[in-house]
């Protein structure tokens, strides 16, 4: 795999440095939101308990594989003041959304995405601490969670208090993610049972079983939100729960390896621009193009789920990720920003932002240290 020299060196001589020392907030201990192009921090009113979630995995993740050094005590530093600041933090069960610039709450919205995004983050800090209150604030928060979240028809809402009555499939694939995180992190089957629930609502209301397209948006009962052909499908989310799937099966979930495959052949099909063969961020239902810009996250579950592909011997899977990867760096991580990234152009390859947001860490790197579990020990056939 040609491109996984180029992408690791980048990963760990410049972008993990760069969100470790300019990314990280030394007075609060905790990270930025976000960077601009010339890498320095950009004052956000509010930060997100998401944000410091995904950066914690992030590292983690880095750190076991040897790309990190968490010694320095920033880790640690950082899931703390997070716990401190956004746990119980108005006194209700569950995590905040958000601070503001002094600390205290800014938004007290539960946001289920935001949950997710913790428990992914407390099943690999574990992985790399061994330190049981990781687990048993994930045992915490999962039993709060059924009960701020709760809905009827399976599933959970996807924020408390609601902005609206849709259900989404994205806060219950990274759910997934997590459960899937601390199922292999702890071995515990109460994890796998929790997990095992999000995949069967996934296989029989999340994809259309006429044409294998994973829709977004739904009715309060898992109905699809619009009639037929109207319905938004993202090709980075198919990608990304091929990748799931994947993971499900091999810690022993019992799955169709065909789920996966035809997401991955929906996004194939349906979701490359023609010209520049960027992944786009979104199609309707019956593949016709709805939002034709393009982000640098898509490509990256791209990689992973091609990885994944590979390994299930799927045919030229390994020079698709190959292909992904070399495009997921080469499109939007030039070599002028060191680390750095633009995250999202338009269908004529204009920048739509004007900062680096941290977030778009988890994906870049996660593409990576997949790529490299797949296929390092041949990166430069």
């Amino acid at each position: 795999m040609k491109s996984l020299a180029v992408a690791k060196a980048w990963a760990i001589e410049q972008a993990l440095p760069l969100w470790s020392s300019a990314g990280f907030d030394e007075r609060t201990r905790l990270f930025h939101e976000r960077l601009d192009f010339e890498r320095r921090p950009v004052a956000a009113a509010n930060r997100r308990i998401m944000v410091q979630a995904r950066q914690i995995a992030t590292f983690s993740r880095a750190s076991l594989a040897g790309w990190h050094d968490s010694g320095d005590g920033r880790l640690a530093d950082c899931l703390a003041a997070a716990t401190r600041l956004y746990y119980r933090a108005d006194g209700a069960p569950g995590w905040i959304f958000s601070i503001g610039p002094d600390g205290r709450p800014a938004s007290t919205v539960r946001d289920l995405y935001a949950h997710a995004f913790i428990l992914y983050a407390l099943g690999w800090n574990y992985r790399l601490t061994g330190d049981p209150a990781a687990i048993a604030l994930a045992d915490a928060t999962l039993a709060e969670m059924d009960v701020v979240f709760g809905a009827p028809h399976g599933g959970y809402l996807d924020a408390v208090p609601a902005a609206d009555a849709i259900r989404r499939q994205n806060p219950h694939m990274h759910l997934l993610e997590a459960l899937l995180a601390l199922a292999e992190a702890t071995g515990a089957e109460r994890f796998k049972a929790r997990a095992d629930a999000l995949v069967d609502l996934a296989v029989t209301r999340f994809i259309d079983p006429a044409t294998g397209a994973l829709l977004e948006d739904f009715t309060v009962d898992w109905q699809p939100l619009e009639p037929k052909g109207g319905n938004r499908v993202e090709p980075g989310h198919l990608f990304e729960w091929a990748w799931l799937f994947a993971e499900y099966a091999r810690l022993d979930g019992n799955i169709d390896p065909e789920v996966a495959e035809r997401l991955i052949a929906f996004g194939e099909r349906h979701g490359l621009d023609p010209v520049s063969g960027l992944v786009i961020d979104a199609v309707t239902d019956t593949g016709a193009p709805m939002i034709t810009s393009n982000r640098s996250w898509p490509h990256a579950e791209g990689v992973k789920a091609f990885a994944a592909a590979a390994l299930r011997g799927r045919p030229g899977a390994r020079e698709t990720a190959d292909l992904l990867l070399r495009r997921m760096i080469g499109a939007y991580a030039p070599s002028t920003l060191a680390g750095g990234w633009i995250d999202r152009f338009d269908s004529e390859g204009n920048p739509l932002v004007d900062h680096m947001p941290a977030s778009t860490l988890y994906h870049m790197t996660g593409a990576i240290l997949e790529a490299e579990l797949v296929f390092g020990s041949s990166a430069s056939a």
